[in-house]
């Protein structure tokens, strides 16, 4: 008798495991066992998920788990995002089978329940003999716009005839027409675009910079950061550039970092290219963006558009990702799988010998390096097109406006003179504050103490709409009315600014202008951020004002006026990106004025008007802030020069946690001490508290390790959290390891 063939499985689970395991596979499942496939798999007592990574015959463990059930009738990634995730894992420090649960869409899990394709029903002609000859006349014009369209959806059918859903279940039952269930994928996109499938004519800039990219495309790996200016086209090059990726026959990925600018370059693109582009994004349902997923994996679509996640879509043959504002913060997860997805588009080209494309009028520090240390290649756009000139910017001293030293006027005199002038000519108008709410500093007017929150060491905002008190952190809410909670006085004055206050000021200072808030209160609902940049598109909104959303990316034309309240919010934040930070936000938002053919303006108002952050923003010279942000940089050992590793301690207990803290950084220099590898190419900073030192009810204490090179530096990461998990039980405090960190508080 011939012995069974067996056949296993490399398996990575949906938990805190960091090595993948070894199933056998059933015979049963033997024809159908493929990569990329989700099975139910035991792990000690209980059912868990697992994602299938390869197949093979043998093997050298012995007392080996059966798998319980092949979960999918098709693999959810190819076989080749397989290595990209394994690099994802190595180098982020994260278990893999999490980092594929990250991947993938939401609901896709065992104890979730599963994502569903959603059916609707179809109606067709059947070849069987009717049981009866005469129709209606309604019943006989809906046979023909059945037959006109050979198979068309019941819903389709109704907005043509209202009454078919009676008529089709008698002319079923008749024998004209029978019905079936047929899978559909939800719609996530708006309004209907009207096509627009002719490219524009490239300018003298554009051309040379688009056949660059062309050149290489299915030559290999390669990376370039396009430095244009605001208002150059960038979005024309990377249309042009997926449409060639197309026409040799690659798939295209395009990252944009918020779902605020999603509208807009999705808008144009479905112009350009229709049903072939899929949307991927967290403000789509599960169940939109299970569908949308699945496009992708029948290859129903060759272009993926979206912001961080996107960079996972399960395409096979990518030719082109385009990371636009590469610069932006917004590409990092800032929780579980800390990845940045500005990077893994890097890596994810060089694993699928494809082209990428970063591109940002502002660059990140990082990317203009490598271009400068030759790892990336430049291309350079230095005019806007149609040959508008970029905006003329006034810079206002607050120090020297008129006013009581604490209550100096947000708007001032140049800035209103400003906006009426703007308003005069039907014209609109941006003002950016990048704080939200009403006042960010209530005061008690009896002890002086401000409002603070009861789960975070902050103060809290007041939000004069919705009546109440609230933290930006936890979101924690009292009444307004509660008052003052050291002293219980119930009178509290509204220090501070956001645009809440800015946009009550504006309405009382031009009662006759349609005045619109955009910052994360007002997007909240979903298709309010849609309806309000349709709005702007369409003249209905005079004065937008606004937080970092209105800030990067946006074409519209008729905005002629910017106006920047205050240019120093985010420059005197402990982090060593501050300045970066500012200069790339004050540089992105003036770029919205002067985009159309009438030119633009900009008001900066500032109490540093003489930083250069603040100059070389007005200017629009980011050669100049580059070459004065560097030396820092290396002085200090920070990335371009050092990589970083973050780790963070957090807990509920207050001593608790300090100890824990303590106790890391003690394994942390008994390592360096005992490995002498460590000691010349890893630098040890802490453990210190965290500037923001309690969230969401939770102390934070943190550690930073500073490496001029990868290995080494992880490697002692690594080494790391594996001893003081194994010396010290956490109980009740968490170590999370953030490699490549950009928050800092």
């Amino acid at each position: 008798m011939t012995a069974r063939k067996k056949s296993y499985a490399e398996v990575a689970v949906a938990l805190p495991v960091f090595k993948t395991l070894t199933y056998e596979v059933p015979e049963v499942f033997h024809s159908v066992v493929t990569p990329g496939k989700r099975v139910l798999v035991p792990v000690r007592n209980s059912k868990v998920t697992g994602y299938i990574l390869g197949c093979f015959d043998n093997t050298d463990q012995a007392n080996i788990k059966e798998i319980i059930d092949i979960i999918d009738d098709e693999p959810l990634f190819p076989p080749s995002m397989v290595e990209f995730f394994r690099w994802i894992a190595t180098y982020y420090l994260h278990p893999i089978g999490e980092v594929i649960k990250a991947a993938l869409p939401g609901g896709l899990n065992a104890r979730q329940g599963r994502v569903r394709p959603k059916k609707a029903l179809y109606v067709r002609t059947t070849d069987k003999k009717p049981r009866i000859s005469a129709l209606s006349k309604t019943s006989d014009n809906l046979l023909n716009i059945v037959n006109t369209h050979g198979e068309i959806s019941l819903q389709a059918l109704k907005k043509e005839i209202p009454s078919a859903g009676r008529l089709v279940k008698k002319m079923n039952e008749a024998g004209f027409l029978e019905l079936v269930e047929r899978n559909v994928y939800r719609d996530p996109f708006g309004e209907a675009i009207e096509p627009q499938p002719t490219p524009y004519v490239l300018t003298k800039e554009q051309a040379p910079v688009v056949e660059t990219i062309i050149d290489v495309l299915g030559k290999g790996f390669q990376t370039y950061l396009l430095y244009g200016i605001t208002g150059s086209g960038k979005t024309e090059v990377y249309m042009q550039a997926v449409a060639k990726a197309l026409e040799k026959g690659y798939q295209a990925l395009v990252l944009v970092p918020e779902i605020a600018l999603m509208s807009q370059i999705e808008r144009v693109f479905r112009a350009r290219f229709g049903d072939c582009v899929a949307l991927l994004h967290s403000g789509l349902s599960q169940g939109e963006r299970f569908d949308q997923w699945m496009r992708i994996v029948h290859k129903k679509v060759k272009i993926a558009i979206g912001a961080r996640s996107a960079i996972f879509a399960p395409f096979e043959h990518l030719g082109l990702i385009i990371v636009d504002e590469e610069h932006d913060e917004s590409y990092k997860q800032e929780n579980k799988l800390r990845y940045n997805a500005r990077d893994l588009a890097v890596v994810r080209a060089k694993e699928q010998s494809a082209v990428v494309l970063l591109g940002s009028a502002t660059p990140s520090v990082q990317s203009y390096h490598n271009v400068l240390a030759g790892k990336f290649r430049g291309l350079r756009l230095k005019k806007r097109i149609e040959d508008q000139v970029l905006p003329k910017v006034t810079v206002v001293d607050l120090k020297q406006t008129e006013g009581r030293r604490r209550a100096k006027p947000f708007i001032t005199e140049e800035l209103k003179s400003a906006i009426s002038e703007t308003l005069a000519r039907k014209e609109q108008v941006l003002l950016f504050l990048n704080r939200r709410g009403f006042a960010n500093c209530p005061t008690c007017t009896a002890c002086g103490s401000p409002i603070r929150c009861k789960n975070c060491e902050v103060t809290m905002t007041l939000h004069q709409e919705a009546n109440c008190f609230k933290c930006h952190y936890c979101g924690y809410t009292i009444p307004q009315a509660a008052g003052c909670s050291i002293c219980g006085n119930p009178k509290v004055i509204p220090i501070g600014l956001g645009t809440e206050k800015v946009e009550a000021k504006v309405q009382s200072l031009f009662p006759e202008a349609r005045v619109a808030r955009m910052d994360r209160d007002t997007t909240a609902r979903k298709g309010a951020l849609v309806k309000i940049l349709k709005d702007l598109r369409t003249g209905a909104i005079d004065i937008l004002i606004g937080t970092q959303m209105v800030a990067k990316g946006h074409h519209y034309p008729n905005i002629t006026l910017v106006g920047i309240l205050c240019a120093d919010l985010s420059l005197n934040f402990p982090d060593f990106r501050s300045a970066e930070r500012t200069f790339q936000l004050l540089a992105q938002v003036a770029g919205r004025a002067g985009r159309g053919k009438s030119p633009g303006r900009v008001i900066l108002q500032t109490f540093n008007p003489e930083h250069s952050c603040i100059t070389t923003a007005r200017d629009q010279d980011y050669a100049g802030f580059y070459k004065n942000e560097i030396p820092f940089r290396k002085t200090a050992a920070y990335p371009p020069y050092w990589r970083l590793v973050q780790i963070l301690i957090t807990g509920k207990d207050k001593e608790k946690t300090a100890q824990y803290a303590g106790t890391v950084g003690k394994i942390c220099r008994d390592l360096l001490a005992e490995h002498k590898s460590f000691r010349s190419t890893v630098k040890f900073l802490g453990p210190v508290t965290a500037p923001l030192a309690r969230i969401r009810k939770e102390y934070r204490w943190q550690l930073l390790l500073k490496g001029a090179k990868t290995i080494p530096l992880h490697k002692l990461a690594r080494l790391l959290k594996a001893k003081a998990q194994q010396e010290i039980p956490a109980r009740g405090v968490k170590i999370i390891i953030d490699v490549d960190p950009v928050n800092m508080l």
